[in-house]
């Protein structure tokens, strides 16, 4: 299945303060740089995002050096780690896009709990597998087995944007040119 942009949303998993202490710090910064590339993608494609929050009151916000180009996210606090236990979140999903893209942390608790049970929503299910991440490597690792073996689409950042761009001549491709440079 290819990634189109009219039926794309995004949901940002939880990169929050003090579950990004637990994190590589090459690793977190490689997080962010991808993350960024496909909200600036999005914005520039008018292609909605929700931002979760796992308990921000004990485990933080999210991150301040996110927060500049998440200006247009719509936030959700949580408890659940799945995030389609909370109402909200399903409420903020676009009924008219079913695919639907994860990215954050962690990769074996919250994005597998979440994919799993959008799956079960029958939505199209991209799991962006450099833009997520555990504190251990196994962990990611397994979560990616099981959601390849449950069907989700586990692909990463530039195959998403050149599927939703489709041509070097879309008009952001300049704009995000260099943003693709940096992720590597």
């Amino acid at each position: 299945m290819i990634a189109s942009a009219e039926k794309s949303q995004l949901v940002i998993i939880d990169v929050q303060e003090k579950l990004s202490a637990a994190m590589p710090t090459e690793v977190l910064n490689k997080l962010v740089k991808r993350i960024e590339l496909l909200v600036a993608a999005s914005n520039g494609l008018d292609i909605p995002y929700i931002c979760t929050e796992q308990y921000p009151k004990g485990l933080g916000k999210t991150l301040p050096k996110m927060q500049s180009f998440l200006s247009q996210a719509k936030y959700v606090e949580k408890k659940s780690f799945d995030c389609c236990a909370e109402p909200i979140f399903n409420r903020y999903l676009v009924r008219t896009r079913p695919q639907i893209f994860l990215m954050g942390m962690e990769a074996h608790i919250c994005v597998l709990q979440t994919a799993l049970t959008l799956m079960d929503k029958d939505k199209d299910v991209f799991v962006v597998e450099d833009a997520i991440v555990s504190r251990n490597i196994l962990n990611k690792q397994n979560a990616l087995n099981r959601l390849r073996q449950a069907g989700c689409v586990v692909t990463n950042t530039e195959s998403i944007i050149f599927e939703w761009l489709k041509t070097s001549d879309h008009e952001i491709f300049k704009s995000l040119a260099p943003l693709i440079k940096e992720i590597d």
